[in-house]
């Protein structure tokens, strides 16, 4: 009877033991889901402003589209990586700050954010004036690059706008506010619809119309957020401007800066790998395979970007309360949803490898080599499903630095050259070259989950207190809050 009736008592502690981790899933799951849904939608509304723009462009004629298109992928392309990365720096900081309790502190860091990006954005001006002859400098046809050039300086307006919009959203993403900027991209996505129709449509202003109608449409989502930030609705967290936005500056530039890099390493390596495949001998079809494979993996790509802004908030906010636990089990949450959906994606795109390349052309032979790309887009998106997430617990943690590293050596030192290798030396076209990135992303993957399992997160959690403090704008008294969660953990 003992043996038995202890066994019994193993089987129901082992039962409570499941239900316990299953509600503690649910629950984390609930938490990241409130965060990750309204991002995936905001992502995909914003992103759709530019393409909105590309759609209508595409009616006044093949020169207008083409400038429209580089300006978007070369140059805001090289320059929104930057805005972003330099806008990350609060990802950490306020995150961690919400956890801490230190609710004070974020209105500054956003202040401190803005002068960083506004100088940022005067700084990467002359990128914008002097696009054409940059584009002529990269051998790009005369036509599109002096209608290129005049459209970039009247999209200038856009940039300033980015400048503020994503300190805004990292303040937002932070405390979980995100429905509200949802709503607000949504509403300025139909917005620029109609004023795209009036402006380059209906009246006829061609190219300026267009840029008219992004500009107007950017600032009315900044201008809104910035309403919704200063109307009341954050008493302890926005107190109004402070002069200690202009104090503290080093560490917070050092860390921007850091994350900028970070980003912009991962950003880029995509463009030169479209770079690789143009110069190939008659690249035209590669070019346009890989591009239709690409924007495919983008929208699968704003889906894992929701996680990665929920994964990124989940672990900054726990490691900030003192929670270590709580970030590595969110960090698993995260990893396992997300793998899910990479999954899904990855068998949807096997399923339809000779199908969806339909969609994008009717020309034969850039159907079959799109066709035979599917395999390596489905693997692109499988580790695509996992490599955001871990970028969002690295800047949740601020492991900033160590990821740059990583992406360097990953990225440029073997991913590259290894596919410059394969598509060049044996003479294996797009499908070496892109067999080089995988293996740069594959051991980027694994760098990264490595490093996520062997982490002491009771030491990121007392990182993170001590963030807090030495980035504050004047000493902060020890948070015994922290203390206590993290004696209670112990």
């Amino acid at each position: 009877m003992d043996r038995r009736q202890l066994g019994v008592e193993r089987q129901m502690a082992d039962l409570m033991r499941r239900q316990k981790i299953g509600e503690r899933s649910w629950n984390e799951s609930t938490k990241m889901w409130e965060i990750a849904g309204p991002a995936i939608l905001t992502s995909v509304a914003q992103f759709s402003i530019g393409f909105v723009t590309v759609a209508f462009v595409g009616h006044l004629g093949g020169l207008e589209l083409a400038a429209v298109s580089v300006v978007q992928n070369v140059i805001e392309g090289f320059v929104y990586g930057i805005m972003l990365g330099m806008g990350s720096a609060l990802e950490t900081l306020c995150g961690q700050a919400v956890g801490a309790r230190q609710f004070n502190m974020l209105g500054i860091y956003m202040q401190r954010s803005f002068i960083i990006t506004i100088i940022t954005a005067l700084l990467l001006t002359p990128v914008y004036v002097f696009t054409s002859p940059l584009l002529k400098l990269l051998h790009q046809s005369k036509s599109i690059s002096e209608l290129s050039g005049k459209y970039a300086i009247w999209v200038i307006p856009q940039l300033f706008a980015y400048a503020l919009n994503f300190p805004i959203q990292k303040f937002l993403q932070a405390q979980s506010k995100i429905w509200v900027m949802t709503i607000i991209s949504i509403v300025a996505l139909a917005f620029h619809v109609l004023l795209s129709w009036v402006l380059v449509t209906k009246l006829r202003y061609g190219l300026l119309g267009a840029a008219i109608a992004g500009n107007i449409s950017w600032w009315l989502v900044v201008l809104a957020q910035m309403v919704y930030v200063v109307s009341g609705f954050f008493p302890e967290s926005w107190t109004g401007f402070s002069s200690l936005a202009f104090k503290s500056w080093a560490s917070f530039i050092k860390l921007s800066l850091v994350s900028a890099v970070m980003l912009c390493l991962e950003l880029w390596y995509y463009t030169l790998v479209i770079l690789m495949v143009g110069w190939l001998k008659n690249p035209e079809i590669a070019i346009d395979a890989i591009s239709i494979c690409m924007n495919l993996q983008l929208w699968t790509l704003m889906i894992t970007l929701g996680f990665n802004a929920a994964v990124s908030v989940r672990v900054s906010n726990e490691l900030g309360a003192g929670r270590p636990t709580g970030a590595k089990f969110s960090v698993a949450v995260s990893v396992v949803t997300s793998t899910f959906f990479g999954i899904l994606f990855t068998a949807a795109i096997l399923a339809a490898k000779s199908y969806f390349p339909k969609m994008f052309t009717g020309k034969h032979e850039v159907i079959r080599e799109t066709s035979k790309l599917g395999y390596f887009l489905a693997a692109t998106i499988l580790l695509n499903s996992i490599q955001p997430v871990l970028h969002g617990v690295a800047v949740g943690a601020g492991w900033q630095f160590s990821v740059a590293l990583i992406n360097i050596g990953c990225y440029y030192v073997f991913g590259l050259p290894f596919g410059a290798l394969l598509g060049y030396k044996f003479k294996l076209g797009i499908e070496g070259i892109w067999s080089g990135m995988l293996a740069g992303c594959l051991l980027q993957t694994v760098i990264l989950l490595l490093n996520v399992f062997r982490t002491n997160w009771h030491k990121e959690a007392r990182q993170a207190e001590e963030r807090i403090r030495s980035y504050g704008s004047s000493p902060l008294p020890q948070n015994e809050r922290v203390g206590m969660a993290l004696i209670s953990e112990n």
